[in-house]
């Protein structure tokens, strides 16, 4: 069965929540946004576009910073309004040039970061 992005479930502003997963460790990276036409330059290119709802435009992720995410997969889930994207991630995930966008855990009633920036200098 041949896979249309028009079937899956887009909130009113027209998008779906994509959770980027690194598909050698399963370690989650982070969290963003889709729209039908960002799901489809992504399965044609390979390269993860995502819909950035601040600027209202196309992203793929790395285009400026060079770290880049290539899809091994894309998974729906079962209510078919999220995906799941296997991914290979090149660099720091999250802007802050962390691995992860979740880098504050929890723990006794109180944030504690986890994981540190990465040194990303030439």
């Amino acid at each position: 069965m041949e896979f249309d992005p028009a079937t899956l479930r887009y909130d009113a502003g027209g998008l779906i929540p994509a959770i980027a997963q690194e598909h050698a460790t399963g370690e989650v990276l982070m969290m963003a946004w889709m729209n039908a036409e960002a799901v489809a330059r992504t399965l044609e290119t390979g390269r993860v576009t995502y819909w950035s709802r601040s600027r209202q435009a196309f992203w793929v992720k790395g285009e400026t910073s060079g770290h880049t995410q290539d899809l091994v997969e894309m998974r729906v889930d079962c209510d078919r309004d999220c995906l799941l994207l296997l991914i290979r991630q090149t660099g720091p995930a999250c802007h802050t040039n962390r691995r992860s966008c979740f880098y504050t855990a929890l723990r006794g009633g109180e944030e504690t970061e986890i994981m540190a920036p990465e040194d990303v200098t030439d």
